[in-house]
């Protein structure tokens, strides 16, 4: 082996070490940049899909990706909350209600969620789970109470995910950033083993892209819609008579019932005496009763002797 030979195979190798040092580098100095604030009034006055490049020459690809991101900056310009309802309502028809509500969403843009029923000796009870438009949910809430005759329990909570929000899109403007230098410095590498080893990393960034593109648009989605779980009961004494809570209806019924239990009772009663009680008692009674119409007789044959005349005595 000469000595042209040797140098040439140095200066290939000095070439790979080069790029991969260049590589890794570009990756570091992506992965350590982060907006300096991160608060909701810098949010309102910059996109957070947003951040200086690291040459000239990628400038340009950068305000291309940004671009489309404007649109996800104005809308976090305020906080981003989640909100959820659960309430639980006592209403005169279940069946009725429910498609009142899904019928309530759907006139709001909204949509039902999940629903069921249970079918129960009282009636049927029934949940449903609806979305609304977060800006509509107070006239959501004041409808259903509109159709309920008594809220038993109701409850609104909100989650603030603002911040997750914002660090989610700096974390996306980063990966993108770093899509873009790989791309361009695989554009650059001849070798194949060089060129392998970029388009694993890349591929890598762009499954990372996707992961949180996904969970931008979950939490934008969840604070674009509320949530609201709703359990209806029925009233099963929706009667016009209620004084303080007392139901006569009811009490009428309850004494009806127990009338039919109590005849049910004796009627059971009466239907044992007379299949078993009756015939062992006749049974074991019958010598006894046997013995009572022979006394009887006998005593009745004595009397009438008794009371016959007697004939008269002759005499020779």
């Amino acid at each position: 082996m000469n000595k042209l030979t040797i140098l040439r195979r140095c200066n290939m190798g000095i070439h790979r070490t080069a790029i991969l040092l260049t590589v890794v580098g570009l990756l570091s100095a992506c992965s350590a940049a982060a907006p300096s604030q991160t608060s909701v009034e810098k949010v309102g006055s910059q996109s957070p899909g947003l951040v200086a490049p690291s040459s000239e020459s990628s400038s340009g690809a950068v305000a291309k990706i940004t671009a489309s991101d404007t649109t996800a900056s104005d809308q976090i310009a305020k906080r981003l909350i989640v909100q959820n309802a659960t309430l639980t309502l006592i209403v005169k028809d279940t069946l009725s209600a429910m498609s009142d509500i899904s019928r309530l969403a759907t006139g709001l843009n909204g949509y039902v969620a999940s629903s069921s029923t249970h079918t129960f000796e009282q009636g049927i009870q029934g949940s449903i789970t609806i979305r609304v438009p977060a800006d509509k949910l107070d006239t959501v809430l004041d409808s259903l109470h509109k159709m309920a005759t008594e809220v038993r329990d109701e409850a609104v909570t909100g989650q603030d995910v603002t911040a997750q929000y914002i660090d989610l899109n700096a974390q996306l403007t980063n990966l993108q950033a770093a899509e873009i230098q790989l791309r361009e410095i695989m554009s650059r590498t001849q070798k194949t083993d060089d060129v392998l080893s970029v388009y694993n990393q890349l591929s890598q960034k762009q499954g990372e892209i996707e992961q949180v593109k996904g969970r931008i648009q979950y939490l934008a989605q969840s604070a674009a819609m509320a949530t609201i779980a709703i359990t209806l009961t029925p009233d099963q004494l929706a009667q016009p008579v209620q004084i303080a809570g007392w139901h006569p209806e009811g009490v009428l019924k309850s004494a009806v019932e127990a009338l039919i239990g109590g005849l049910q009772t004796l009627a059971t009663i009466a239907i044992w005496f007379i299949v078993v009680v009756l015939p062992i008692g006749l049974i074991i009674s019958s010598p006894f009763i046997l013995l009572i119409v022979l006394l009887r007789r006998r005593n009745r044959r004595k009397a009438q002797k008794a009371l016959q005349p007697s004939q008269p005595v002759t005499t020779a």
